[in-house]
């Protein structure tokens, strides 16, 4: 479904959050949306994969990764695991490498920069925390909805139909 992020806050002003503008587009994707997963971790992409090759349908995986610019948290093999498992988008508070190949995948990918090293693979961080950055606070099962525009946080799911 395509989400228009300015209507929604039209419509919905008392109750989203706006996430500060901090995002860049890598994905094939420009709009997504779903209920949230979340993982906290910094430099390790570990918990990232091991969440991704889990049924993701109707939702987003938010990672908090510190805004590290160090490493990459997503690349094309993560990218793919979470088309498999049917994964609606990915909003990535850290790096992701392998954009020209990203950009063709056909699903939601914000990030806050690009890298070419890749992150440990140690599993070191939480899943299903609440996490902060952006001016907002998101929380396991928020919904999010994210367009080229911007990307708005809501407790609950919007009615849009």
């Amino acid at each position: 479904m395509d989400y228009n992020t300015s209507e929604l806050c039209d419509l919905f002003a008392d109750s989203v959050d706006v996430v500060d503008p901090i995002f860049a587009s890598y994905g094939g994707r420009y709009s997504f949306g779903g209920e949230i997963t979340t993982i906290k971790c910094y430099e390790d992409r570990g918990l990232i994969d091991r969440v991704l090759a889990q049924s993701g349908e109707g939702k987003v995986l938010l990672i908090d990764g510190g805004g590290s610019t160090r490493r990459a948290l997503i690349d094309s093999a993560s990218l793919q695991l979470a088309i498999d498992n049917d994964w609606e988008g990915i909003v990535c508070y850290g790096s992701v490498r392998e954009v020209d190949t990203l950009v063709d995948m056909d699903i939601g990918l914000l990030a806050v920069s690009t890298i070419p090293v890749n992150a440990e693979s140690e599993s070191t961080g939480d899943v299903d925390i609440p996490v902060n950055f952006g001016g907002v606070t998101f929380l396991p099962e928020d919904h999010l909805y994210a367009d080229s525009t911007g990307v708005i946080l809501s407790p609950e799911p919007l009615d849009i139909d």
